[in-house]
């Protein structure tokens, strides 16, 4: 089975109402996912595991607003860190947060040339 089924599609992950608890964690993602600069870091960490420069360079931030927002996005849980010498990594918690940043900036992509929706 290809690794993409062994998970359920997103229309019947939760077929139950959500309890507070779970609509909770899911506003603090999405509130992380409401700047477009820890958006774009998302986006650069599901390509792969970077230290803070190259995620510098690629994000066209300041050094500075890159780590307030790598620290912000690893409190929330969001991304890890592995630590090589004097160089921190930061990679993506999981495969969900992966697909759910994809997901919006396909949605944005729809939105923005015009593309009709579709499931």
């Amino acid at each position: 089975m290809p690794a993409r089924e062994s998970l359920p599609s997103a229309p019947h992950a939760h077929l139950r109402a959500p309890d507070s608890a779970r609509l909770a964690e899911a506003t603090e993602v999405f509130t992380m996912l409401s700047d477009a600069t820890r958006l774009h870091l998302l986006w650069l960490l599901a390509q792969g595991e970077s230290d803070v420069g190259s995620l510098t360079e690629r994000c066209q931030a300041s050094r500075t607003a890159v780590s307030q927002h790598l620290a912000k996005l690893r409190l929330a849980g969001l991304v890890e860190t592995r630590r090589e010498g004097r160089h921190v990594h930061y990679r993506l918690r999981d495969g969900h947060l992966r697909r759910l940043v994809m997901e919006a900036l396909s949605h944005a992509d729809h939105r923005v040339s015009g593309q009709a929706p579709h499931d």
